[in-house]
């Protein structure tokens, strides 16, 4: 890829780029673009496909992808900056800093409507609202539970990004609805990484945006990330898409994408827009143990205490629609865990997330390796290309 520079490896890539080829000419992606890390080098980087299907211009190595929740571990990066300048603790009440959460209510176990709730037995911390354990929800995960009736209710859903409020509005919206369970008690995808967001705001005193692109982006010359693309740019953003009977429908496509302009809303969950090259960068950072090129971002100890569990004990991520054995989540990451004998159960296979149209990056340090592999899809939060391409990466490295 331009701008991209891989270093010599006698490692057989060939299963890896067939599969993604594969899913492209079965018309099941429009297009994919992988990257492989192992030992800290990067091994191999291709693309897949096309920028759009009406006129299949080959996908651009530098082309513009929208993250969506790849946005959140960046957002736990920045406020982890903000925790070793002692701008908070995390067992900190989320109430010190957004007053509208002082109040919440909590539906019962086995509420029937919104009236059925009972007080919060402990403040929601700062520690839940990055673990996804606060009690918080979204509109969309289980769309026929009360609680995520309630969030579509109120207009908060998984598309955020297109709303015109900024944080703090949206963070008063959140705070009006109950939460989902008593703080602490259970684990549910949820708008955490936007009330984060917010709470990054009050403690640096800038805008979120601002703080990435000060602290974040330019530090690591991830000159192509942001929660806009400019005009100059656009025709780099890849078109979006989702699958119908009657095959891919375009869902947002330049030059009229919702990304076109600035927005109010700067999601911490789902807002930014980023290339395979910056957004490499950062998964080199963390590989890195917080430090890439002579940049550090973070401390070895402050990364490593954002990869131990922050659930109690029977708490395990997942989801309606997807089984994630042996994973628990750490502050912003799923953390899969198989020690092996003698090996203490802190240990980690994998840490890692994904966004809802395809893009997918993951970190193995017990491996030495890492990958990502970006698509535009909607809704392909997880599909069997992910899977596909983890598992012949981890091949090829073997």
């Amino acid at each position: 890829m331009d701008g991209i520079a891989i270093e010599d490896s006698d490692l057989d890539f060939g299963p890896v780029h067939g599969r993604m080829q594969w899913y492209v000419d079965q018309g099941m992606l429009p297009s994919v673009a992988t990257a492989v890390l192992h030992e800290g080098r990067l091994v191999d980087c291709q693309t897949f496909g096309a920028m759009d299907l009406e006129t299949q211009r080959p996908l651009l190595p530098d082309a513009i992808y929208r993250i969506f929740s790849n946005t959140k571990k960046i957002t736990s990066v920045a406020a982890m900056m903000l925790y070793e300048r002692g701008c908070f603790q995390l067992d900190d009440a989320l109430a010190d800093y957004l007053p509208a959460f002082s109040e919440v209510q909590v539906l019962k176990p086995d509420a029937q409507s919104e009236r059925d709730l009972e007080p919060a037995r402990s403040p929601m911390t700062v520690r839940q609202v990055m673990s996804h354990s606060a009690g918080l929800s979204y509109g969309f995960v289980e769309p026929h539970s009360l609680i995520d009736r309630l969030y579509g209710e109120a207009g908060i859903t998984s598309l955020i990004t297109v709303y015109d409020r900024d944080l703090e509005g949206l963070c008063e919206m959140v705070a009006r609805q109950p939460l989902a369970y008593q703080p602490g008690s259970d684990w549910r995808y949820s708008v955490s990484a936007d009330v984060l967001a917010r709470l990054i705001e009050l403690w640096s005193g800038q805008r979120f945006g601002d703080f990435l692109r000060e602290h974040i982006f330019a530090p690591l010359g991830m000159i192509d990330s942001g929660f806009h693309v400019p005009e100059d740019k656009l025709d780099r953003l890849v078109t979006m898409y989702a699958p119908t009977p009657k095959g891919m429908v375009s869902q947002d496509a330049p030059p009229a994408s919702a990304w076109a302009a600035p927005r109010a809303l700067q999601s911490g969950g789902a807002g930014l827009v980023s290339t395979m090259a910056d957004y490499l960068r950062f998964v080199q950072m963390l590989a890195g143990g917080g430090e890439l090129d002579g940049t550090r971002i973070l401390q070895p100890q402050t990364l490593a205490l954002m990869l131990d569990n922050q659930l109690e004990p029977d708490i395990q991520v997942r989801f309606p629609f997807w089984e994630m054995p042996d994973t628990v989540f750490g502050l912003g990451f799923a953390l899969k865990r198989s020690p092996a004998e003698g090996e203490p159960d802190t240990a980690i296979d994998e840490y890692h997330w994904g966004g809802m149209a395809g893009t997918h990056s993951f970190i193995a340090p017990r491996a030495k390796l890492a990958g990502l592999c970006f698509t535009q899809v909607m809704p392909f939060f997880w599909h069997p290309f992910s899977h596909d391409f983890k598992r012949a990466a981890y091949k090829a490295v073997s």
